[in-house]
């Protein structure tokens, strides 16, 4: 049975360096995209690196995954409220078109920091959307990880 875009499970590995034109269209990379039409990703801006805002992306199957994590917070948690307010207002459905392009967010890609183009990385099930200034930094302090790290996937 073939897997539909909103069950697709992607591994996303890779390092890819795009145009992004006047409108704001990115190519995603076809090995990063199900077969077919109608297949959406989430972006939302992500804060949490020292370089500067990026954009994070979701496919379907994380995105429901986050949302279920979110929604099984305690409701008197006030990280709840404040992660899904956050989130909410700072996310977008992104359509991928026939030739595998998403148009960015004007808010978020500017937020972003995109000038012309667009580095794109693999963070195994989701992916990260740069601009190219700010992952050089951020590759910069990033650096390798230690030793110690691997031992999780021995």
């Amino acid at each position: 049975m073939p897997e539909t875009a909103t069950n697709f499970d992607q591994d996303y590995l890779g390092f890819f360096r795009h145009g992004v034109d006047d409108k704001r269209r990115l190519q995603i990379p076809a090995r990063w995209r199900p077969a077919g039409e109608n297949f959406e990703l989430t972006v939302m801006i992500w804060t949490a690196h020292e370089a500067g805002p990026c954009l994070r992306v979701f496919a379907p199957k994380e995105m429901r995954e986050l949302r279920e994590k979110l929604t099984s917070m305690p409701g008197d948690d006030p990280a709840k409220e404040e992660l899904l307010h956050f989130i909410g207002k700072n996310s977008d459905k992104l359509p991928v078109d026939k030739s595998g392009r998403v148009c960015l967010p004007e808010r978020l890609a500017l937020e972003a920091g995109f000038n012309g183009e667009a580095v794109l990385v693999g963070l195994i099930n989701k992916f990260e959307i740069w601009s190219p200034d700010r992952y050089a930094i951020h590759a910069e302090r990033f650096g390798a990880p230690r030793r110690e790290f691997f031992n999780v996937i021995k």
